[in-house]
């Protein structure tokens, strides 16, 4: 079989592993604020939030730039700009995956200072970011 067509399978995957953390760990920290009341909750919710972050987006992550970095150069899209742009739009991505590890530290810290609906605009960044990336790499407008 061929490799690049496993490798491609592997970054789709590893995408949607990505995405799928990327989405829940704003909403985990929305019903965080929620909740912080409650003595059970308070003591699950960090729990949950650095499992996530760690064991499976991190990776996911890893696994998405590594494969994604390979179809990259195997096909040469580096010389392509609807490429470069979303190329941009990862790096974007990146950096709120790295962001909400910050605040998922600052939470087990017990130095949130965000409320509910700051979480609940957060949310959205990852969304639109994973639109207009689908949008480029399928349309390929320029």
């Amino acid at each position: 079989m061929n490799a690049y067509l496993w490798i491609k399978s592997l970054h789709v995957v590893a995408v949607i592993s990505w995405m799928a953390g990327l989405l829940y760990l704003p909403r985990l920290f929305v019903y965080h604020v929620e909740n912080e009341r409650s003595e059970d909750l308070r003591e699950l919710f960090p729990v949950m939030e650095y499992k996530l972050y760690r064991y499976i987006m991190n990776p996911a992550m890893i696994v998405a730039w590594a494969s994604g970095l390979y179809l990259a150069i195997y096909n040469y899209f580096f010389y392509e700009t609807w490429f470069l742009t979303k190329f941009a739009l990862v790096i974007a991505m990146t950096a709120t995956h790295f962001y909400l590890g910050a605040l998922g530290r600052k939470f087990r810290a017990n130095q949130n200072a965000h409320t509910s609906r700051y979480y609940r605009i957060l949310n959205e960044a990852p969304t639109l970011l994973m639109i207009a990336i689908v949008a480029l790499v399928i349309v390929k407008p320029f």
